[in-house]
């Protein structure tokens, strides 16, 4: 049986979550949800995550502060960050906080599950490697 990506989606729109929950769903993905950053990483401590959708803008903790504490609970997490608000400088603040990649709203759910399976792939690469060099020491 082939791993499947254990995902997070992270938006304060309960409607885009539920219907993203619900894409992915039909596409063989299991998602959870969370509303806000705090409860994002309250999830991530209780539960290990592959990777996660989160948005930028959101009230009480923006996406970019969320991204941050999240990579500091597990550096290996993948996150791909969702946004209908195009702007250079916060592409680069992410990239820079370790994201996987960048999207603008609307996008193909096509394309969300591509960048999806190849943030987990990469994960779990990342992981396999790590594994063979402490075998060899």
């Amino acid at each position: 049986m082939e791993a499947r990506p254990n995902i997070l989606i992270v938006d304060d729109e309960e409607r885009f979550r539920v219907t993203m929950n619900k894409l992915l769903r039909v596409r063989g993905l299991e998602a959870t949800m969370a509303g806000s950053g705090p409860e994002a990483i309250e999830r991530l401590k209780q539960s290990p995550f592959d990777v996660v959708i989160l948005d930028v803008r959101m009230p009480e903790m923006g996406g970019v502060h969320v991204l941050s504490e999240l990579k500091k609970i597990n550096p290996e997490l993948e996150v791909i960050i969702m946004t209908g608000y195009a702007s250079v400088d916060t592409a680069k603040e992410i990239m820079k906080l370790g994201a996987y990649d960048y999207m603008l709203k609307p996008y193909a759910i096509e394309e969300l599950i591509e960048k999806i399976e190849a943030a987990f792939d990469r994960k779990t690469a990342r992981k396999k490697l790590v594994g063979e060099t402490a075998k060899k020491t």
